[in-house]
């Protein structure tokens, strides 16, 4: 390892937010496009690379990188993608395993039958429910991405925070959402999975 990254690697372990940026901005380009190869998504492998930085600044106190930052950095994007992958294949098994017949499915949304209408109706406002209860800034961040198809950096300058805070509220949200709905997992695989 070279001098210049062992004095990196212990200013962010002190705690130094420029050498925090430092990292970030040497190395996020090169981290999305490893992401990127292994989950094929341009905005999965932004936010799984934004997880393994951030996740750098949480545990940067008990750091000990042998090998070269860049290795250090490709390796733990490589593992998170990979878990993410696996944990997805195990979700999706899951889910599949648990979906009713296709006749079921017709059963429900058939116009003859107002359950269906009513399942999507209640889930919707469940889903609008678990944003309402997301705390202010999270909930603005959240909203400006997934509704108004904002990017990070347009977030970013209109709240006046940083990249980092708006990956950080995103994951936040997503992480909110995913407890408060779990219980409506079937549910959405019946109104929103479609049959190829």
């Amino acid at each position: 390892m070279e001098i210049a990254e062992r004095i990196i690697i212990e200013q962010l372990k002190r705690g130094n937010e420029e050498a925090y940026r430092h990292i970030y901005r040497h190395h996020y380009a090169l981290l999305c496009h490893v992401a990127r190869e292994y989950v094929g998504d341009d905005f999965l492998a932004e936010t799984l690379v934004g997880d393994v930085i951030f996740h750098l600044w949480e545990v940067r106190a008990t750091l000990d990188i042998q090998v070269s930052l860049r290795s250090y950095l490709v390796r733990a994007v490589r593992n998170h993608c990979m878990d993410y992958l696996a944990s997805k294949k195990e979700r999706t098994e899951v889910a599949l395993s648990a979906m009713p017949e296709e006749g079921e499915i017709r059963y429900l949304q058939s116009d003859d039958y107002p359950l269906g209408s009513l399942l999507e109706h209640e889930l919707e406002e469940e889903i609008y429910q678990a944003i309402r209860h997301l705390p202010e800034v999270c909930r603005k961040v959240f909203v400006k991405s997934r509704f108004e198809g904002k990017k990070y950096e347009e977030i970013a300058t209109e709240l006046n925070i940083s990249v980092n805070t708006v990956k950080y509220h995103i994951k936040s949200a997503l992480a909110s959402l995913h407890a408060e709905l779990g219980k409506y997992l079937l549910a959405l695989l019946l109104f929103f999975f479609t049959f190829k």
